[in-house]
């Protein structure tokens, strides 16, 4: 019975695609709309599938227009299975609606594991027989992301499962204590008696004395000097945070952060500053009061640096599902050695989420409180990171540039002009702007990088921006690769960038 199980959940996954997956965290709209219309594009679709997506989109707008942003989703997984060759049935739109909850994903083995088994929307399938479900925990082998999943622990079988799982959830509760502490992926499969036909998943992480953990480093920042209080502190309210399903657990990797700061812990209780002097690539922390978070950052301090010369300093805003870590951990980690070969401070922030856009631009504000509140956190933490950097650090006021990928590149062109006194130079990669800013940067030059070939951002938006900045005067240099696509641009051309960077200092004429 287990083999078919196995066998009827692969064949399921397979022949449903994209959008079968989920996490306690929705991964955003926006980020599923951007690699949706990236597929498209990349597709080309004509014909009959053309006039079907042409649809969806029509379909999609109105649901967003209502606020049905579950309706969103449907319709998107709809049109990645289009796009995947594959007919959306009823079971695929069943499949799709599945998800499970928790009050945990960073869980403690020691104690039960409460799991809800839901439904994002009502699916247009006929549900005759009585629903059944059997639960499973499962890991991919080290290394080997391509191979099926083994299963770890058998969780138990389910019977009188709800035909509508919004009105009535699946609550079960499983038993941890034997698993070893790692990373797995909850499996729940729902069958009609006859067949597999959905499969619900959540990523967790099992650690044993996670909850001691928390109570350790909560006591330790209590008594450490307060400019250290957060470091100690981003691990748990990371955590809490994750659990609360506000962030992607993906998104964060726990078990280096809490060894990080443990090292940290221990460095304080010994009266050493373990920040003190330190150059080179740091993961740093401070508190963002208006979220009332922990917010990270990157960070890369030359082996050049005394405090007694200013040095310049590069705001890198990475792009939409990316963090902080990308522009030092992506791009080749080209980044940091050019940083360190032309003598610049580089940071990093998350920006507030993955998707957070760093504000928004010369347009009314998002009408949805959620975005419009995340774009204004979004643009804060850029901000306070700046301030913060500027604390620490001896930076020269006249070589601060900022710089960005994809939404990073937008953010650019978004902050450019609101604080266009800060700015010596920018960098924009795959992104656009709105050409009526221009005027307000027009003493801020710019380093503009593209693709003719870019399928997530269209070519025509760094286009626009640059005709506008000639006919403002701008020093604008522009570079439009040929074939280039939204990412291979980036780390052949970060080199030019710096020297664009290194003959531009702030004039303060006209500023």
């Amino acid at each position: 019975m287990l083999g078919f199980r196995s066998m009827a959940r692969a064949t399921l996954l397979l022949l449903l695609g994209p959008g079968s997956v989920h996490a306690q965290a929705l991964t955003s709209i926006t980020s599923l709309y951007v690699t949706f219309s990236t597929r498209r594009v990349t597709a080309a679709p004509t014909g009959d599938l053309k006039a079907r997506l042409d649809s969806l989109d029509r379909d999609m707008l109105a649901a967003n227009r209502a606020g049905q942003l579950s309706q969103v989703r449907r319709l998107l997984a709809k049109g990645n299975t289009l796009l995947a060759g594959r007919a959306w049935t009823d079971v695929a739109d069943f499949n799709n609606s599945l998800l499970l909850r928790s009050d945990r994903v960073v869980v403690e083995s020691q104690t039960p594991y409460a799991v809800r088994l839901e439904q994002l929307y009502a699916p247009a399938i006929d549900l005759r027989r009585s629903l059944s479900a059997h639960a499973t925990l499962t890991a991919r082998p080290a290394g080997l992301p391509v191979q099926p999943a083994r299963v770890v622990k058998e969780l138990g079988a389910f019977e009188g499962v709800s035909r509508d799982l919004r009105e009535s959830p699946l609550a079960m509760e499983f038993d941890l204590r034997d698993v070893a502490d790692g990373r797995y992926v909850l499996v729940v499969d729902v069958s009609d008696s006859a067949r597999v036909i959905g499969s619900a998943t959540l990523s967790i992480a099992v650690r044993n004395g996670i909850d001691e953990t928390v109570r350790t480093l909560a006591s330790a920042a209590a008594r450490a000097p307060e400019s250290q209080r957060a470091e100690l502190l981003f691990p748990s309210d990371r955590l809490r945070n994750v659990n609360r399903g506000r962030l992607e657990l993906r998104t964060w990797d726990f078990e280096k952060d809490f060894a990080i700061v443990d090292t940290l812990r221990l460095a304080l209780q010994a009266k050493k500053d373990p920040f003190a002097k330190r150059t080179g690539d740091m993961k740093r922390h401070y508190t963002l009061d208006a979220a009332h978070e922990v917010m990270p950052y990157r960070l890369y301090v030359p082996s050049t640096y005394v405090p007694s010369a200013p040095m310049p300093l590069i705001v890198a805003l990475h792009g939409l599902g990316s963090t902080e870590d990308t522009f030092f951990d992506g791009y080749g980690k080209k980044l940091p050695l050019l940083a360190e070969q032309h003598g610049y401070i580089v940071v990093s922030p998350l920006g507030y989420r993955v998707d957070g856009g760093y504000g928004w631009g010369v347009d009314a504000p998002p009408t949805d409180a959620v975005t419009r509140r995340g774009a204004e956190l979004s643009e804060m933490d850029v901000m306070q990171v700046l301030a913060t950097v500027r604390t620490l650090y001896n930076v020269d006021p006249d070589r601060i540039y900022l710089m960005g990928h994809s939404m990073g590149a937008i953010g650019t062109f978004k902050l450019a002009p609101k604080y266009a006194d800060l700015w010596a130079a920018i960098g924009t990669f795959s992104g656009q702007g709105a050409p009526a800013t221009v005027e307000r940067m027009k003493n801020i030059p710019a380093f503009v990088v593209h693709g003719d070939a870019d399928p997530t951002v269209n070519v025509r938006g760094s286009r626009a921006m640059v005709e506008a900045m000639k006919a403002a005067h701008v020093d604008v240099t522009y570079i439009e690769v040929p074939g280039g696509n939204h990412s291979n641009v980036v780390e052949p051309n970060l080199a030019g960038m710096m020297q664009f960077f290194d003959a531009r200092k702030k004039s303060a004429v006209g500023r």
